[in-house]
């Protein structure tokens, strides 16, 4: 309770010489720093929330000099602290209402903000993605979605980038059992590597990393199709031809039945040690 009283007391007097005087114009410069160092001492003694109010107050003191790059590194660093006083209550499974989660969201949502209208998407992907992998981890991935949609609309210049958010983006939807969102998504990172990526002198094909991205969209694919089971009349054409690669009409004239798609795959992908496995079943 000292240590409480005493930040109050501080916080309270660095705010008292941002109140406008007659005559006398206040320091904002001087108080933006000793709110900065009120932050620090506060982070040091384990005062998280306290820490990231001043970083907050630090925040309104940057845009009011108009400078925005200081703002955003305020509120990015409130954000961090608020989130990581966030886990720490889950960790101790403390009771709550989750507002050091909202005061986070609050604190990310503006430093984007703040870093669009600076002309700087990356930054702005970049907490996107940061703020999406947290509340991944957090076991909220319906919420984590729309900030790693957004972190590929901002990567729209970098497309290996935004791919990988885009993956990010599935992840958390097979994870809500959304498999048909999912399903749309791998389609769109799918045609996205033949249209973008880099290809191959003469041919369709991507190579290097769209190479692979390509591959695990595939597969991914195929996996969530055998799933879904879609009836015929409602397979999309480039769903059909993506089973098409997995599965024929029989072996041979002396086959007696259509192979199972496990089997289909583990014979077109090579994998020995599946085929040895299911080898009593193939015979």
């Amino acid at each position: 309770m000292a240590a409480e009283g005493d930040f109050l007391m501080r916080y309270r007097a660095v705010s008292n010489k941002l109140k406008k005087r007659f005559l006398r114009k206040p320091n904002v410069a001087e108080a933006s720093e000793q709110f900065g160092q009120l932050a620090r001492e506060l982070k040091q003694q384990d005062c998280l929330q306290y820490a990231a109010f001043c970083n907050l107050a630090m925040a309104r003191c940057e845009q009011t000099l108009f400078n925005a790059p200081g703002e955003a590194l305020a509120l990015t660093d409130a954000a961090r602290l608020f989130l990581l006083s966030e886990r720490e209550n889950h960790a101790l499974r403390s009771p709550g209402f989750d507002e050091h989660l909202q005061a986070a969201l609050n604190c990310y949502s503006f430093a984007i903000k703040v870093y669009i209208e600076m002309n700087q998407p990356v930054m702005a992907a970049s907490l996107c993605l940061e703020l999406g992998n947290a509340l991944k981890e957090m076991n909220r991935p319906g919420e984590a979605t729309v900030h790693f949609q957004r972190a590929a609309e901002l990567q729209t210049q970098m497309p290996v980038e935004a791919l990988l958010s885009l993956w990010e983006l599935a992840s958390c939807k097979i994870l809500t059992r959304d498999y048909d969102g999912a399903l749309v998504v791998l389609s769109e990172m799918q045609m996205m590597c033949q249209e973008r990526g880099l290809q191959l002198p003469g041919t369709n094909t991507p190579v290097g990393a769209f190479m692979d991205i390509v591959a695990k969209c595939e597969i991914s694919r195929v996996l969530l199709l055998m799933l879904l089971e879609p009836p015929p009349q409602k397979l999309l054409p480039e769903h059909a031809q993506t089973l098409e690669r997995y599965a024929w009409e029989s072996f041979d004239s002396h086959s007696q039945g259509k192979p199972r798609s496990g089997e289909l795959m583990a014979c077109q992908e090579k994998d020995i040690d599946s085929l040895k496995s299911l080898q009593t079943e193939l015979w």
